[in-house]
């Protein structure tokens, strides 16, 4: 996926001129809520944007995942299973279900998103499979991954090397003091290099900012709007590692800089949303997806643009589709049905 934001120059204006209500904050996070629990939410009718047909947000949902490992001990052979899981997310014996959706267009993952070191595996394994038309991309974290604590020079020279093993997309990390201190140019200025780098190796980038860790909704505002204007690519939500991950409350707040980004630019770019963290069930990303479709529009509502960082969602979502398509939960032998 190519770079979509060239960025625009620093001016601390654009931090200056918006204050964030956490009180109306908190009552558009709970009507979302209260609306994707509402027995109403899903009905039968084709326009997915529209009428949020059940099956379709489930597939969209799996093609929206950046299928994730970042454990301590991953290895070769958890990386290829990833990989297999991403290439194939849905069992056989619900595959055989759904082979007439999209004229036979097989389901994937958007992307498999390791540390650099593994990169190189994810690679190997996704030119195996030789009889793909759209294989899911390489993502790598980088920049310190996941403190930032680092070097400048270190973290900029991880970027080179994930780039050189074969990442499409470099989910770098920021270092949460500049945010906290009020550094915004020198927070504008690191994130400007790393996007520098990431184009010389025609990558992607995402930038995490680690909104749990940031102090107040008014600076992850502020932290997303910087992120944006040194041209991040994606803004996300959370590390993953982080006590507090990604909540709607950050999520309407990246949505709003989103949006107020778009208009400093004309309408002219659109830059993609990524939430990550403890989003582990379908109704978890309901909410997402119902958020970035009310606050953003439906031009988000595809990969390229929308994203969700996890590594358990996708079983649960199998699960509801089981259920479904078989009326029954998913269960070990669907997964080599024939």
């Amino acid at each position: 996926m190519p770079s979509m934001n060239p960025g625009l120059d620093f001016d601390s204006k654009y931090l200056e001129s918006t204050s964030v209500s956490p009180s109306c904050v908190e009552k558009l996070a709970n009507h979302i809520v209260l609306t994707v629990s509402s027995p109403q939410f899903f009905n039968q009718s084709e326009d997915f944007t529209k009428a949020r047909d059940r099956l379709d947000w489930l597939i969209n949902t799996i093609e929206f995942i950046d299928l994730t490992t970042l454990a301590g001990d991953d290895s070769k052979a958890n990386v290829n299973r990833l990989c297999y899981s991403a290439i194939n997310p849905i069992p056989n014996k619900l595959e055989k279900s759904l082979d007439t959706y999209r004229d036979g267009g097989k389901v994937k993952c958007a992307a498999v998103c390791v540390y650099p070191a593994c990169v190189g595996y994810v690679k190997s394994s996704l030119d195996l499979d030789e009889s793909a038309t759209r294989r899911p991309s390489i993502a790598a974290v980088a920049t310190g991954f996941p403190t930032g604590l680092f070097g400048l020079k270190s973290r900029l020279e991880e970027i080179r090397y994930a780039v050189a093993e074969g990442a499409d997309e470099i989910d770098i990390v920021i270092q949460r003091k500049l945010v906290l201190s009020g550094q915004w140019r020198q927070l504008y200025d690191e994130i400007r290099l790393c996007k520098q780098v990431c184009e010389e190796g025609g990558a992607c980038m995402k930038t995490i900012l680690s909104t749990g860790e940031l102090g107040s909704l008014s600076n992850v505002y502020k932290a997303s709007m910087v992120a944006m204007l040194a041209g991040s690519d994606f803004i996300k939500t959370s590390t993953g590692k982080e006590s507090v991950n990604a909540t709607l409350h950050v999520g309407i707040v990246m949505c709003r800089a989103i949006k107020d980004y778009q208009r400093l630019t004309n309408g002219q770019i659109k830059v993609g949303l990524k939430p990550a963290g403890g989003l582990k069930t379908f109704t978890h990303a309901c909410q997402w997806i119902h958020l970035v479709d009310t606050y953003l529009g439906s031009d988000w509502l595809k990969p390229t643009m929308f994203r969700i960082g996890a590594s358990s969602l996708l079983d649960d979502v199998i699960n509801e589709l089981s259920k479904l398509l078989l009326n029954r939960p998913i269960e070990t032998d669907d997964y080599y049905y024939d």
